[in-house]
């Protein structure tokens, strides 16, 4: 009896093993995945982030992705208390947190442009310069939009230090922003597309500043992958992995820009029209490169000690050196 007690738990045991072989995640070259969580919020241009998942570069690279929807503005927050491993975002916003001590370290430039500043189009604003002792609105006093009318404006001239400012930017929600607009509680809007892209449509605005189309901008990095300081100190395989993963999706949404505007639209990663989305999507060059990334860094992270947006104390130079890893077998570009 003990026996057959014996012999049948084995061959429970010799079952379940091989279930497990079965069943568990395994990669094309026979290892098992790795699993990291990577935070994202639902906006257009983390496209390389729903493309690496829906075409199958994580895989491709060993990984076990798991995508965890997050309110926009939270990514920080959740890589911080340990709840992502790794997120996308841009270059402008990252800077300021990363000098207060935000652990992450940033690994490639996934593409260029997303930010507008827009004006009415009988508001008698032609020019940047033309925004000195006007109300600007934004989404948030932290967000790229600020970030990006800030340089615009220091570059056209106009104060926009602090103490100093000879602009008001004044916070609406993104729902909000053209509203305000047209009804005149603001004279302009500095948004993300395709928020931005939408109001210009629908309320028939006039782009003045387009960082996807306006030097020196357009050949500047606005977005970048990221991960963890944890995941590069305890596998910076993984980080690696996550990181070839999404330049390859970069890559592809540069080739196949309404297929991905499908794609997030069909998977129900991004809202709104698809056809429009893809038109938006073609304004950027999704051409990954870790040092496009870097060189933007620098610049950008040199700005905002000029204006005022970093302390005077701010090390640029070892602010940018620090904010990189430096992964095995990431190429500096895909194309």
């Amino acid at each position: 009896m003990q026996k057959k007690t014996l012999l049948s738990m084995i061959n429970l045991f010799g079952l379940a093993a091989l279930l497990g072989l079965i069943f568990s995640p395994v990669s094309a070259s026979g290892q098992e995945f790795k699993k990291i969580r990577a935070g994202y919020s639902g906006s257009l241009c983390e496209g390389p982030i729903h493309i690496a998942t829906e075409k199958g570069f994580f895989k491709e690279e060993g990984l076990d992705v798991e995508l965890i929807k997050l309110a926009p503005g939270t990514n920080f927050e959740a890589i911080t208390a340990d709840k992502i491993d790794a997120s996308f975002g841009l270059l402008a916003t990252l800077i300021q947190p990363l000098s207060n001590g935000l652990p992450i370290k940033i690994t490639s430039g996934l593409h260029t442009g997303c930010d507008k500043i827009l004006v009415k189009p009988d508001s008698g604003i032609k020019t940047v310069a033309d925004l000195k002792g006007k109300r600007i609105g934004v989404p948030s006093l932290t967000s790229s939009p600020i970030m990006f009318a800030r340089r615009g404006l220091a570059k056209a001239g106009v104060k926009v230090g602090d103490k100093d400012s000879e602009v008001e930017f004044v916070v609406f929600s993104n729902a909000e922003l053209p509203l305000a607009l047209s009804k005149g509680a603001i004279d302009a809007i500095s948004a993300n597309d395709p928020v931005a892209s939408l109001a210009a449509r629908d309320n028939k605005l006039t782009v003045l500043l387009d960082s996807a189309k306006d030097e020196p901008f357009s050949n500047q990095y606005c977005c970048a992958a990221y991960v963890s300081a944890k995941l590069v100190n305890d596998d910076p395989d993984s980080a690696a992995k996550y990181t070839r993963a999404m330049q390859k999706a970069a890559a592809w949404i540069q080739k196949n820009p309404e297929e991905t505007a499908k794609i997030q639209v069909e998977k129900k990663y991004v809202a709104g029209d698809a056809d429009f989305n893809g038109s938006i999507i073609k304004t950027f060059k999704y051409i990954p490169s870790v040092s496009g990334a870097y060189n933007a860094f620098g610049v950008t992270a040199t700005e905002l000690k000029d204006i005022g947006v970093l302390g005077a104390k701010v090390d640029v130079d070892a602010l940018h050196k620090n904010s990189f890893a430096n992964l095995k077998d990431v190429p500096d570009s895909v194309e």
